[in-house]
């Protein structure tokens, strides 16, 4: 699935991976998912994508975006948008996939395998056009969950599909293991990223 010699970027939809992570019942290490790739071959980058709501004066995700930032993350966010829905209910809408199609497109040019963690049907057409390139894409989610997090659309145009469950000893962690301090922000992240319900995932 992976050779050394190839260059490798990796693509992370944040709010997605978030949800797949936790409907497995655990929390990402994103230390040991860069060394993780790093194993694999020459990680040229990673891209991580999340909206952030600009207006609060504390994001609960900020320390994460942060953190992010200063050990080896290409972080790119964007303000969410508020709307309230036909029934009234008020809605944050933080939707990245331009950013990170175009960012895939661009990359394409200059690495050999792009790792999308995503379920997301709509990357179906850009993984199709990367491939055009010849250039191969792996997908990472999950189909360990009734329904499946990943789209059928986009496990069968990806070239490899792995299942997040399968990298859960190398990648995760139990959330009982967080330090305290975390464990207050846990709640806010929550909430945050449950306001995407309406986004497919």
């Amino acid at each position: 699935m992976f050779d050394e010699r190839e260059k490798i970027a990796l693509f992370i939809d944040g709010a997605n991976l978030y949800a797949t992570a936790k409907s497995l019942g655990f929390d990402v290490d994103y230390k040991r998912l860069l060394q993780e790739f790093q194993t694999k071959g020459y990680l040229l980058r990673a891209y991580y994508y999340t909206a952030l709501a600009e207006d609060q004066e504390y994001s609960s995700i900020r320390p994460l975006i942060d953190w992010l930032d200063y050990n080896g993350y290409t972080v790119v966010t964007k303000p969410t948008k508020e709307f309230v829905d036909s029934s009234g209910r008020r809605k944050v809408k933080g939707n990245m996939d331009i950013e990170l199609a175009v960012n895939a497109m661009e990359m394409a040019e200059a690495v050999d395998h792009l790792v999308l963690f995503s379920g997301d049907g709509d990357f179906r057409s850009v993984v199709e056009a990367i491939q055009r390139k010849g250039r191969k894409v792996t997908v990472v989610s999950t189909l360990s969950t009734q329904p499946p997090m990943i789209a059928d659309e986009l496990r069968r145009q990806a070239d490899n599909f792995v299942d997040l469950i399968t990298l859960r000893d190398k990648l995760g962690r139990d959330p009982a293991e967080r330090p305290s301090r975390q464990a207050e922000r846990t709640a806010p992240t929550d909430r945050f990223e449950d306001e995407f319900e309406d986004e497919e995932l």
